[in-house]
């Protein structure tokens, strides 16, 4: 089924070529000012400038307009057709042909969006956390974002490709794989005793970011010392492997010792101080990056040990696992079948660094292989690091436009990536172009903002730790319990306390991701708890309590004996059934907004003004106390609200209860 905008988009086109033998876009959109009419072409100024330029006569505005609308067929579409200041192009939609298009949406699953008639493969990377650290919000946008987009083009008919492109590799997981080896050692040393371990990396932590220089370089050559110690008792990694054999891994019991290498190998000393490790003599602070580079490019001093990879794969399933229930907490749609990580790349980048040799896009530069792709005075895209220490992300981000373009054969390729990686895919983009390995393909970021507190700064604890996404969503329910507990306190409701969790869970839940989602992916929002539970204003309960009150029209019909089985004949007649009627019609122009610009802000906004039209059918038509037919019309209206909500929310993986 054709949206509005589509039908007088090409009904204007045609009366266009009648008019002046011209192709030219209409310009249709919704009428800026209702009492002009429904919909509104802009299209008689540009015209009449490009005539003029043509001719060489000067065209007016207005009389271009008149000569359109001379030539325009409606058929039975409009009421009337006027002509507005310099040349805008007004149409009101007639009531019947409105409730003959309701009464067509009604009796089609896809409520009038028509499928694709070109049907796309898109890929969408999204969500991507990083292993051996728990979810936290600086995941959340990525994660709901992309899981809207991806389920508003799928509603679309696209064949989209859902990718998990978790940070799975590089020396930030040669840290990981340290910290577990720190941990068997230490385990060792105290007899298991992991609260001493515990106790030992906190005051450690607590030194090393202190700024008495000596005091630190005196802690990081003792540990120094303890590394050398440890690997000279256990120089063929059998105490490692037989430790990793039991291991189960404690995502929040290793950050601290994750922390502890991290500030270590970051610290002055450790370049200078050398240990003896099994990959020779080396700088304490370069231990990660050697056990990251032997992995990547497969090569190991120890070749007959496989701890390394042990330790990888272990944290690697942990982390992915933890991921998982916070995914199906959040309802969005990801599963371990869409995870395609970085690790995933790994043999595809050595033939990514040679061909772009070969090519002549990468050069050597100190040591490195680097893509000037900005020119030559500006910083390139590294894709080797110097010194053997392995491949960088715009290596893996490449390889994965070469699978994604050429296994897949992807038409469209979208990365949900926060807004301060656009230089880094402008880059990549740009050089996968030049390679010629992005096709045809449509590379697009689309970035977004941060998650800001109520004090404008990024979101965080009261002790500026990061929020872990679990404990927001736990907090969410927690105050959404308390909202909806009151609510039907106050409306004398009885709601087993079972069902009252439910709808606490959707509605806390559902009220983090609407926040998120309602304002435009390339700003900075604030997030508070106060505002996005209110059950009035842009919210997630205000759309939910809107969906649930539309279904309580029917249980309240059902207790008087008023039966409603199929939708029967519209008729609209008041102004608040034609408002209405013609926002539940705009559905389709809405949802190909976001699949344009990726925007889920655009439907959001939709919703609640489809909730705000709703309320004032709800308070000045009476539905159930209405004679027959009016109705079963109002009923058949309410329906069709009902179920433009229902989508809507579904398409914005937001629950909605039928009762409130």
């Amino acid at each position: 089924m054709q949206t509005i905008v589509s039908q007088l988009d090409a009904a204007f086109r045609s009366a266009i070529r009648a008019a002046f033998n011209l192709e030219a876009d209409p310009i249709m959109g919704v009428a800026q000012n209702e009492k002009f009419g429904d919909y509104q072409s802009n299209a008689a100024m540009g015209l009449a400038k490009l005539i003029t330029e043509k001719t060489g006569q000067k065209a007016n505005p207005r009389s271009v307009a008149e000569q359109i609308k001379a030539r325009l067929d409606l058929g039975d579409m409009a009421d009337e057709v006027t002509i507005a200041g310099p040349g805008f192009i007004n149409v009101r939609l007639k009531p019947a042909w409105l409730a003959s298009q309701l009464d067509a949406i009604l009796a089609d699953g896809q409520l009038g969006v028509g499928l694709a008639s070109e049907p796309l493969t898109v890929v969408v990377d999204y969500s991507g956390p990083n292993i051996a650290k728990e979810l936290h919000v600086g995941h959340l946008r990525s994660t709901i974002i992309g899981d809207a987009i991806v389920r508003v083009l799928s509603f679309q008919g696209h064949r989209v490709v859902r990718q998990n492109h978790i940070g799975d590799w590089g020396t930030q997981f040669g840290r990981v794989i340290l910290s577990i080896w720190y941990i068997c050692m230490a385990e060792r040393r105290h007899g298991g005793d992991y609260g001493r371990l515990v106790d030992f990396t906190a005051t450690i932590l607590a030194a090393l970011k202190q700024k008495d220089d000596a005091a630190r370089g005196r802690l990081v050559e003792e540990i120094a010392r303890r590394h050398d110690q440890d690997i000279q008792a256990d120089p063929a990694g059998d105490i490692f492997a037989d430790f990793l054999k039991g291991y189960q891994p404690d995502l929040e019991k290793l950050l601290p010792v994750y922390q502890l290498v991290s500030l270590v190998e970051d610290t002055p000393e450790a370049k200078r101080i050398l240990i003896h490790g099994p990959y020779g003599e080396q700088a304490l602070s370069e231990q990660s990056k050697l056990i990251t580079s032997f992995l990547q490019k497969g090569r190991s001093a120890r070749a007959s040990n496989r701890q390394e990879e042990e330790a990888w794969w272990k944290v690697r399933e942990a982390t992915l696992e933890a991921c998982q229930r916070i995914y199906d907490r959040l309802g969005v749609l990801l599963t371990p079948a869409d995870e395609y990580g970085e690790s995933r790349y790994n043999p595809l980048l050595p033939a990514v660094v040679r061909d772009l040799k070969s090519l002549g896009l990468a050069t050597e530069s100190q040591g490195a292989a680097a893509v000037f792709i900005d020119g030559p005075d500006k910083p390139p895209l590294v894709i080797e690091k110097s010194g053997e220490f392995g491949y960088l992300y715009g290596t893996t981000d490449l390889a994965a436009i070469r699978y994604r373009v050429g296994a897949i054969r992807a038409d469209r390729v979208v990365y949900l990536v926060d807004g301060r990686q656009s230089h880094h895919f402008n880059q990549v983009f740009a050089t996968a172009r030049k390679a010629a390995w992005a096709g045809n393909a449509s590379l697009e970021h689309a970035s977004f903002g941060t998650m800001l507190g109520e004090d404008g700064r990024p979101f965080k604890t009261r002790s500026g730790d990061t929020v872990k996404l679990n404990d927001l969503l736990d907090e969410a329910e927690a105050r959404a319990l308390v909202v909806v507990t009151d609510k039907a306190k106050e409306r004398e409701i009885e709601i087993p306390k079972v069902q009252l969790q439910s709808i606490a869970r959707a509605v806390g839940i559902g009220a983090v991701k609407y926040a998120d989602l309602s304002k435009d992916r390339i700003s900075d929002y604030e997030f508070s708890f106060d505002k996005i539970l209110a059950l009035d204003g842009n919210t997630a309960p205000y759309l939910q309590y809107a969906h649930a009150r539309i279904k309580s029209i029917f249980r309240r019909g059902q207790e008087r004996g008023i039966r409603y089985e199929m939708p029967g004949r519209i008729v609209l007649e008041s102004p608040f059934e034609l408002a209405l009627a013609k926002h539940i019609l705009r559905l389709g122009e809405v949802l190909a907004l976001v699949a344009r610009e990726l925007k889920p802000h655009h439907l959001c906004t939709y919703l609640y003004e489809l909730s705000a039209k709703f309320s004032g059918l709800f308070e000045n038509c009476p539905v159930l106390t209405s004679d027959e037919p009016l109705r079963t019309s109002r009923l058949t209206l309410c329906d069709a609200a009902a179920r433009t909500l229902s989508c809507g929310l579904e398409l914005l993986g937001i629950e909605h209860p039928d009762q409130m």
